[in-house]
């Protein structure tokens, strides 16, 4: 990795090692840039740490030969991402400006079935999202006065970066979409004030706790349009195939018996199965639309490089 170290400037620090760094990973993804930089600065404080006596200047000096400039790092994590196998290739192809599966096509299309499950999921984790965020910051706020407070609000905090990374990782595993993979750092130096106006100044702080609330409502729509649409489509295929094999009248239009008269027929029903499987692959679309705008949203919210 030691390769054209000569050719560039050692950083003096590690916050302009990250600098670089950050600047090298230019146009990657959000979250492999949050990693990176993660990556490197657990690292690099370790070694200088380990270090006794030694400037950040000295060691990064020391270290740039074995673990490598910014610019190499780069290029090692970008290699590492590439070669990366994706689940869902049908939502890498459309990132590439691709046309993504047919109107057919997402029958097999493994990026539907995860947005499916991830609507089905969304109700019960925006209900412990949402409660969790306004029990956290209402306790936080009455015990403001107490010195417990204080811990309280950073252990608070701390577990919103924690759930907000499980999140991460069920988006990405559910809907494709490239999330942070590494645990947020710990916010260990300086003073304990110091250390509340950083959790008070971190985008992600607020950025996971909106996130959180907003899952409440995104869930129940969520998951009422999958469940809406998924169990209509269901029963009409179940109804009429039931219906053609036994004879048994499962099928009603009670408020117009013209119409009930059709449906109650061979062909009537047959065309109530077509229906009920055209609203199956409604369904999936639907999901898969769906879990690429929220894909969208937890990447805007939950990743901050």
């Amino acid at each position: 990795m030691a390769d054209g170290v000569a050719s560039e400037p050692i950083p003096n620090t590690i916050a302009s090692y990250l600098q670089a760094l950050k600047a090298c990973l230019k146009g990657q993804p959000a979250a492999l840039v949050m990693d990176a930089l993660a990556d490197a600065e657990e690292y690099l404080r370790a070694e200088h740490a380990a270090g006794e006596g030694e400037t950040e200047q000295q060691m990064l000096a020391r270290i740039v030969e074995t673990y490598g400039s910014p610019r190499e790092v780069a290029e090692e994590y970008i290699t590492m991402e590439k070669a990366t196998n994706s689940p869902f290739p049908a939502r890498e192809e459309e990132s590439e400006g691709q046309r993504g599966p047919g109107f057919f096509g997402v029958l097999v299309d493994p990026a539907a079935y995860g947005a499916l499950i991830y609507m089905l999921l969304s109700l019960a984790t925006g209900i412990f999202y949402f409660t969790w965020v306004v029990t956290g910051l209402s306790l936080s706020l009455g015990l403001a006065i107490l010195i417990i407070g204080v811990p309280f609000f950073l252990l608070f905090v701390g577990s919103v970066r924690v759930i907000s990374w499980v999140e991460g990782r069920i988006v990405e595993t559910l809907l494709g979409v490239r999330m942070p993979r590494r645990m947020p750092l710990k916010e260990n130096e300086g003073t304990l004030w110091a250390r509340i106006g950083h959790a008070l100044s971190d985008a992600r702080t607020w950025g996971s706790m909106l996130y959180m609330l907003l899952m409440l409502p995104l869930g129940v729509i969520y998951f009422a349009l999958s469940v809406a649409l998924g169990v209509t489509s269901g029963a009409l295929i179940a109804g009429g195939i039931h219906q053609l094999a036994t004879g048994e009248d499962h099928i009603r239009v009670d408020a117009r018996p013209d119409i009930d008269a059709l449906l109650n027929t061979p062909p009537g029903l047959v065309a109530v199965v077509i229906v009920g499987l055209i609203g199956i692959l409604l369904t999936l679309h639907v999901a898969r639309a769906l879990g690429i705008v929220h894909g969208k949203i937890a990447e805007s919210l939950l990743v901050r490089a």
